[in-house]
């Protein structure tokens, strides 16, 4: 079974953090990673972009536009993800328990099952090595 292990970031609640604090959760994730890779659960992670950075791409009166900016104003946000493969929902809890966020004050992980994927064997865009 495969899962998202979703950490949302609330950049308030991260300011309020010593260095010392932030630093052992940054450190956390290193430990954490090298704990799913060795249990062969690893399938990848990735960190987002502050939301400031981002675009939205819509449609508005038949037009596409792109909006800069967040999405949706709101406290939290999508810091970024663990994609795990593991034996069970329970098993897909402990791994989100043992990331260092689960264990700040206001932070959590969210759990959801990966019900479809579809992924591309390449690694390259177009005219790379592994296209």
């Amino acid at each position: 079974m495969k899962f998202l292990l979703i950490m949302h970031m609330n950049p308030a609640i991260w300011d309020a953090l010593t260095e010392a604090e932030r630093q052992e959760v940054m450190s956390g994730h290193g430990a954490f990673i090298e704990t799913i890779k060795r249990s062969g659960e690893m399938i990848s992670t990735a960190a987002l972009a502050d939301p400031a950075e981002s675009a939205v791409v819509g449609t508005r009166g038949g037009v596409p536009a792109v909006t800069d900016g967040p999405y949706l104003e709101a406290k939290e946000f999508l810091g970024g993800y663990y994609l795990v493969e593991c034996e069970s929902r329970d098993r897909a809890l402990e791994l989100a328990g043992l990331i260092p966020d689960s264990r700040v004050e206001g932070l959590g992980i969210e759990v959801r099952q990966v019900i479809f994927e579809e992924t591309y064997g390449g690694h390259g865009g177009p005219g790379e090595a592994g296209s």
